[in-house]
């Protein structure tokens, strides 16, 4: 990962905004009866405290950024997810939420993955698509992917995992986002923290000025997600 994290503050609104197709996917993925969860990529843990409260089981959080993991309740553990500190079969759940988005070497993550999780043990990620944005009449798509790549993630992950799951012998279940959020102004905030040109900057600015004159149905801005529970053989 190249780019530092978002603010706390950012990092909880997306987890909110995605909060409730999280909690119908973690159902799917039975996360009441695991007893050894690896919450990959924890940030400052705003997940971490659900994952433990819907689980009887231990949940370990890992980030690569040794400041945000210092914040979450132990059990945590800074470290890279290309090279998981953990045995093999260590764990019967893995989640992950905008993480593989940050990581050039995705599929090394992937067999990391595989390697740690038990037999019949599942990976439920969460990754966008930004190639996909659906945007109307404010579209700063083509921003967000030029910005992102500059930053050094990957905006095409989603769409890509399906690939790289199949190949290394997971059974995934592939679903999308369904709802369409309410356009918020806080995603400029997201788009801000990348690396920007000054030209992109100025359009940006122009860009809040138009979408604070819009309300509710009139504009939309949507990030395709896939979600996506993985389960290995």
């Amino acid at each position: 990962m190249t780019a530092s994290l978002p603010s706390r503050a950012l990092l909880q609104l997306q987890a909110d905004w995605l909060s409730d197709a999280r909690s119908r996917m973690l159902r799917l993925a039975e996360i009441a009866r695991r007893k050894r969860v690896l919450d990959l990529g924890a940030g400052y843990g705003v997940v971490t405290t659900e994952l433990r409260r819907r689980t009887s089981g231990s949940v370990i959080a890992l980030d690569l950024s040794k400041n945000a993991v210092s914040t979450v309740a132990q059990p945590a553990v800074c470290g890279d997810a290309t090279r998981l500190p953990f045995p093999v079969e260590t764990f019967d759940l893995v989640f992950s939420q905008n993480v593989l988005l940050w990581i050039s070497k995705a599929e090394s993550v992937v067999e990391e993955v595989c390697r740690i999780l038990v037999s019949g043990g599942v990976w439920l990620l969460f990754e966008p698509d930004y190639g996909g944005m659906i945007e109307y009449p404010v579209e700063a798509s083509s921003i967000w992917v030029a910005a992102l790549k500059r930053a050094g993630a990957n905006p095409l992950i989603g769409r890509q995992l399906p690939f790289f799951l199949d190949k290394a012998g997971f059974r995934s279940r592939i679903e999308l986002l369904s709802r369409i959020l309410p356009a918020a102004e806080e995603r400029f905030d997201f788009l801000e923290d990348l690396p920007l040109t000054n030209e992109e900057r100025n359009e940006l600015a122009e860009m809040r000025i138009r979408s604070r004159e819009l309300s509710g149905p009139r504009q939309i801005s949507h990030l395709p997600y896939f979600l996506i529970i993985a389960e290995r053989a």
